[in-house]
């Protein structure tokens, strides 16, 4: 989605520029590409958000719940360990907040792998939790119960903590380009409107 968003970011930029044309056979084609970028940039970010937003069951998937037993809200992470490809990097997945005595459901994408890690954070840096779990069962779905604050690894907690920077980081990343994208969406279409009211 990343390289989808830049190339909105670059065709919005564009638009901009192009609301510069006012006259000649070029301000046509000009307004036209303008609308038909905002159209397809609305849509875009229309459907990711409903489907980012939406719970849906992933096919071929396990289900995992975490209920959290401890006094304190933590903030969960599920890595998924992809065993048939080696090459292939470990999938992280936020599954969010906890409070206590509360629980999150996730789906994990389990066809190439079976085990997965539980990684839980007390704040933002402060890895107090970390579990390994195997999937002898895919058929079965899977149920973690967080009642002490322990760390099975340390070795592959380190790794782990290492994954969930680089995807806090990246959703970063995508924020800033999703936040620039929808000023430039603003200012395109009110110049649009603006022009149109003008004549």
């Amino acid at each position: 989605m990343g390289f989808i968003i830049f190339i909105i970011f670059l065709a919005l930029v564009f638009s901009l520029v192009l609301s510069k044309v006012m006259s000649g056979k070029g301000a046509e084609w000009a307004k036209l590409f303008r609308i038909v970028t905002l159209v397809v940039s609305i849509s875009l970010f229309t459907y990711w958000f409903i489907k980012k937003s939406s719970i849906g069951i992933v096919n071929d998937s396990v289900s995992i719940q975490v209920i959290n037993k401890l006094p304190q809200t933590l903030d969960f992470y599920v890595i998924n360990l992809n065993n048939l490809d080696k090459n292939s990097d470990l999938e992280t997945q936020h599954i969010g907040k906890v409070r206590p005595e509360y629980f999150r459901t996730d789906h994990l994408k389990m066809k190439n792998s079976d085990e997965y890690w539980i990684v839980g954070y007390l704040g933002k840096k402060n890895l107090v939790y970390f579990s390994q779990h195997s999937v002898p069962n895919k058929n079965m779905d899977q149920m973690i119960e967080v009642q002490n604050y322990i760390n099975q690894s340390e070795k592959l907690s380190e790794i782990a903590k290492k994954y969930v920077e680089t995807y806090n980081f990246e959703n970063i990343q995508l924020g800033i380009w999703v936040t620039l994208c929808f000023l430039l969406m603003f200012l395109n279409l009110s110049l649009l409107v603006r022009k149109e009211f003008s004549k």
